[in-house]
């Protein structure tokens, strides 16, 4: 069964989610360490350990679709990824996930768990759901033949 790993990065923080066949996205914690070489040594230590096949990573389009600095960013990552890893990184737009995720967190708790990387770990669930959504979709229904 293919492991796939869902990233949204970030300046601060990876937002990380696990999926696989089934179709579920799940959040696992963020990778927050302060210093980027260590999230990066992390992030690839993940990588082996849970034995992931596929990466999914959030692309963050302009809302008129253009690729402005973030999107070359993440293009840049996902280049980085394809070449320490050796596996196929999807590229998936991203736009509005983290004020979905933000949605889900009580207000009173929403800075410290941003700090956390839960806000983040949950837009990655968003971004990795969206891709397993297309790539398995459900099976039609009897309903749907009606």
């Amino acid at each position: 069964m293919a492991r796939f790993l869902g990233i949204d990065p970030g300046t601060k923080r990876l937002g990380l989610a696990r999926g696989d066949e089934l179709g579920l996205a799940t959040p696992v914690p963020a990778l927050v360490d302060a210093d980027a070489d260590g999230r990066w040594r992390a992030l690839l230590q993940l990588i082996r350990d849970q034995r992931i096949d596929e990466i999914v990573l959030g692309y963050p389009l302009n809302m008129d679709d253009s690729i402005g600095p973030k999107a070359r960013e993440a293009e840049a990552f996902a280049d980085r990824l394809r070449q320490a890893t050796g596996l196929p990184v999807h590229l998936v737009d991203e736009r509005l996930t983290s004020h979905e995720a933000e949605k889900t967190v009580p207000k009173a708790k929403l800075r410290g768990l941003r700090g956390a990387g839960v806000v983040d770990s949950r837009a990655a669930a968003l971004i990795l759901q969206d891709y397993l959504d297309r790539r398995f979709p459900p099976p039609l229904s009897e309903e749907s033949f009606a």
